[in-house]
């Protein structure tokens, strides 16, 4: 069990690695640097020079695309969303194919090679946790769902790429990484062990209300950055916050409400015996957190800090949700028997 609780520890930086790198990508517009998926302009290691595609690439790109999505339209129909299906197809700006760049091309890919790596961990988080199903059959089932949302987070991706990152996907990406990072967190405290033993004394409902509006607060946050990039091709940096609307004021208000909450969480771990170590943790993530997103505001959204603010909200959703399992600990795990 000790040697699976590594592999799962590893699995999960490498899914905060991910999401940095992913950060990285929205923060230089590479998003479209690769064109199809999963290859790279249809081949496994991407062009680096516009002479090494063919003079009529963007139809050629552009005309696969919108294939993908006339596919995608069929399955959104027949689930019953037809209006959003009948916008994908109507759109003509995601037919549109952009210039190559072999820089955004460069970071684009690498966060395919990360997005592979990834994949191929939580299949061996799966293979390694058979072996626990007569202990721990919750961990055999997490390992498994935690695998079939990797797949369709695969899948998605490429749904992303093909509606030229159109606002909603990207949310819903997003969305599918923490519940990526929820259930490997799952397995990282499971397979641990050991557990604080102060259930009695912290409130675990504050605890959960936390998680709740900083997940709301990181939904906003992706809200915002989509109405960033309606504006960014035409804006310049230092005018963007004052050019998205009602966006930035909503994120920027229910700032305070985590803040709030955080700092009543904060509090009560204090309060308790077990929690020194988590309570400075959450001090640091949450300042963190703050201080990048003020930064933002303040001088003009500099590239450098839009994934770190990024990783640091995510990395704070996955510190409280440890310490909710922790909290919630009912049985014995192998590492325990």
């Amino acid at each position: 069990m000790r040697s699976y609780f590594r592999l799962c520890l590893i699995t999960l930086i490498a899914v905060y690695i991910l999401i940095l790198v992913g950060g990285i990508v929205r923060a230089t517009g590479s998003g479209m640097g690769c064109p199809d998926w999963p290859k790279c302009f249809g081949k496994w290691v991407p062009p680096t020079s516009v002479s090494d595609l063919p003079a009529d690439y963007k139809e050629i790109y552009s005309s696969i695309r919108e294939r993908k999505n006339q596919r995608f339209a069929k399955y959104l129909h027949a689930i019953g969303f037809s209006e959003t299906a009948n916008q994908i197809l109507a759109e003509e700006s995601i037919k549109e194919e952009r210039d190559f760049n072999p820089t955004k091309t460069l970071i684009e890919y690498i966060n395919r090679l990360v997005g592979v790596i990834v994949g191929f961990l939580i299949f061996a988080v799966f293979v390694r946790s058979i072996k626990f199903w007569k202990w721990d059959r919750w961990i055999v089932i997490v390992a498994f769902i935690t695998l079939i949302l990797v797949v369709v987070q695969g899948w998605f991706g490429s749904i992303v790429v093909s509606t030229n990152l159109t606002p909603w996907t990207i949310t819903l990406h997003m969305m599918l990484a923490m519940l990526i990072v929820f259930l490997l967190v799952f397995l990282v405290e499971r397979s641990k062990g050991d557990s604080f033993g102060f259930k009695s004394a912290f409130s675990q409902l504050w605890l959960i209300a936390c998680i709740v509006v900083l997940l709301i607060q990181i939904v906003l946050g992706t809200q915002l950055r989509e109405a960033i990039d309606q504006i960014a091709n035409t804006l310049s940096r230092n005018v963007w916050i004052d050019n998205v609307g009602g966006h930035f004021f909503i994120h920027r208000s229910f700032s305070w409400v985590v803040l709030i909450l955080h700092v009543g969480l904060i509090f009560k771990l204090m309060q308790t015996q077990y929690s020194k170590a988590f309570s400075l943790v959450l001090i640091l993530l949450i300042l963190g957190t703050i201080l990048t997103g003020t930064g933002m505001a303040y001088f003009g959204v500099p590239p450098f800090l839009q994934p770190v603010h990024l990783l640091l909200a995510t990395v704070t959703f996955g510190v409280q949700v440890y310490l909710l399992f922790q909290l919630n600990r009912k049985v014995k795990t192998v590492g325990e028997i």
